[in-house]
């Protein structure tokens, strides 16, 4: 899940971390925090409630590209962009299983990536059209299967993915899915519904309908 507050009306940096909460008690693994127009201090503040969501669940709270404010907030790890600071000088100044991810964008930068390492899942897009990034051009599955056989880190897929483009991504190899809209829209049944959808595209042996 990748957050975007804007998205849940006028106040939803209050229903976020319920949101958080909803989506790591249906089998989310992973919460990247993506808000970057917040500060600091704001960031600080909405990092630490979405841990408290996630707390006594297996889901873990990555915080976008601010390794301070995810120490600060004892966030689970940071997810960095494709051009932010290597993975190796984080994991210097951060402790024992703390989660590195870094977005990449070509199967040379995940190459690099996995080169340089520190990184413990790569996540690669735009995979198919997305609103999130109009007029971005997609990369399509091809493109995705060829990153994973370019690694061996664990890479996800993002941009456009739904619950129907999900087993398209399984079938290329990857470990998982990175959504904003998948996660920020329709009731807490919804988004029960949707997370048990993708864990069974995940799940389902290649060939099976």
């Amino acid at each position: 899940m990748i957050t975007d507050r804007r998205r849940l009306g006028s106040d939803g940096e209050d229903r976020l971390a319920g949101r958080v909460g909803t989506a790591v008690r249906a089998g989310v693994h992973l919460v990247q925090v993506r808000e970057r127009d917040l500060d600091g201090g704001p960031l600080l503040r909405l990092v630490a409630r979405c841990v408290d969501a996630a707390r006594g669940t297996r889901g873990r709270i990555l915080v976008n590209d601010r390794v301070d404010v995810a120490l600060a907030a004892g966030a689970h790890g940071v997810h960095l962009r494709a051009d932010s600071v290597a993975a190796s000088r984080v994991r210097r100044i951060v402790p024992p299983g703390f989660l590195i991810g870094r977005s990449v964008h070509s199967v040379s930068q995940a190459m690099r990536t996995a080169e340089d390492g520190g990184t413990d899942y790569l996540i690669f897009g735009t995979v198919f059209p997305s609103t999130s990034k109009p007029g971005q051009a997609a990369a399509g599955a091809t493109a995705l299967a060829e990153v994973v056989a370019a690694t061996t880190l664990p890479v996800l897929a993002v941009g456009g993915v739904t619950v129907a483009t999900a087993a398209d991504v399984a079938r290329a190899g990857a470990a998982g899915i990175a959504a904003i809209a998948l996660f920020a829209h329709g009731s807490d049944d919804d988004l029960h519904t949707a997370v048990a959808a993708v864990i069974t595209a995940f799940d389902t042996p290649a060939g099976v309908p």
